[in-house]
């Protein structure tokens, strides 16, 4: 257990003593399902010596996930990042597309990499995605397109945005890399817009190692995702449209596969780990723990402690004090994209426009979670807030 004082890192190696934790424990440590699963699939493939370019691997793994998000759809790409950027030129985008700031900065980029502007919008403060009344106000001539974000998983407000889409002429798709699992109205998430990309890094509740996927009902839509993502090419020497290199590897699909398996347990055990952060954290002065709807699916893969403005400094004190015992929190997404280069230097007043974001990027904390957390551990870290939370109070 951690000293009754909060230790920082200078603090350990004047005295020498050791951290509550001897290994690091991080945010979006990788579960693995079965292991002996994933290495029969590594087996065949390798027998089979079709390591990619859409191997029977890829494809059983693409059914399973549309059949599980229930979607017409599931192109498998590379990873989330390729995945955005392919659906944003599949779609046509062009000029300006409004997105969030408080969102991982790939959101941007995709756009930005393909000379599109991403266009800021302010957040609501209670669910921590787009404000759909802030979206309105950022559309201009140029605009073609939205991005919504299912920041931690939580629904953004699809309905509302796609009625700002139908208005205005605009193309919707959604960022879903949190998402996966997750539901909207009762509905699995991956239905919704014109399509959603999906994110299956190794820090995600499921993951593929590395990869990422669009989903989608429109049959043409996906041809074209299709093409895209192996050059454009149709058949043996026929390249019909632009594309690149998006491909998910054999090994990455068998990792999935033996990883869908086991997406319960990881849902289950992520759900425990919520609830005991919860009930530790409960009554704490200044602190509260995001939840997330009983009546919707979430995978409760992400523990998101918010700091009240009332005690503005504490969030920082507390990543600082938790490092010190080897905890390793994350200050997502902070200070937001707009305040990252190169989106400062280009829009230096954005900020004028994302009072909620700037409050929300100050003041989030994100705590370890899933399968490999220790037992016990959760007790200690916030033994740790504890101090220090009722310390400032």
């Amino acid at each position: 257990m951690p000293a009754k004082t909060i230790r920082t890192k200078a603090d350990l190696a004047i005295n020498g003593s050791p951290p509550a934790f001897a290994e690091p424990l991080h945010v979006g440590r990788p579960n693995i399902g079965d292991r002996e699963a994933f290495l029969g699939y590594v087996n065949r493939i390798l027998d089979s010596r079709w390591l990619t370019n859409n191997g029977p691997v890829v494809q059983a793994f693409e059914r399973r996930i549309a059949d599980y998000l229930g979607v017409k759809h599931c192109v498998a790409m590379c990873n989330g990042t390729i995945a955005l950027e392919i659906a944003i030129r599949a779609l046509g985008l062009t000029g300006e597309v409004i997105v969030p700031s408080w969102t991982f900065v790939a959101t941007a980029h995709s756009l930005y990499w393909q000379g599109i502007t991403p266009v800021f919008a302010d957040i609501d403060p209670s669910t921590h995605n787009l404000d759909p009344d802030a979206v309105r106000r950022m559309i201009t001539p140029r605009t073609t397109g939205i991005i919504g974000v299912h920041l931690w998983g939580r629904a953004a407000p699809v309905d509302a945005l796609q009625a700002i889409a139908d208005e205005h002429g605009l193309k919707l798709m959604f960022d879903a890399a949190h998402a996966f699992g997750s539901s909207y109205r009762g509905q699995s998430i991956g239905r919704f817009g014109a399509c959603e990309v999906l994110s299956f890094h190794a820090t995600k509740a499921f993951n593929t190692m590395e990869g990422g996927a669009v989903v989608t009902n429109d049959d043409e839509l996906a041809d074209t995702l299709r093409l895209m993502r192996n050059f454009g090419f149709q058949g043996y020497d026929n390249v019909v449209h632009p594309g690149t290199n998006g491909k998910m590897i054999e090994v990455c699909a068998a990792m999935g596969l033996a990883n869908l398996d086991g997406f319960d347990a990881i849902l289950a055990s992520n759900r425990r780990n919520h609830a005991a952060y919860r009930q530790a954290l409960a009554g704490l002065p200044g602190i509260s723990v995001l939840d997330y709807d009983p009546a919707e699916r979430n995978s409760h893969h992400y523990v998101v402690v918010e700091v009240s403005e009332a005690h503005s400094t504490l969030r920082d004190d507390l990543v600082a004090a938790l490092h010190a015992e080897n905890v390793l929190a994350r200050k997502y997404f902070w200070p937001g994209c707009h305040e990252m280069r190169p989106y400062r230097d280009l829009f230096p007043h954005a900020g004028l426009m994302l009072p909620h974001t700037r409050q929300v990027a100050a003041r989030v904390m994100i705590l370890p979670s899933g399968t490999t957390l220790p037992e016990d551990s959760i007790a200690t870290i916030c033994s740790v807030i504890r101090l220090l939370a009722q310390g400032s109070a």
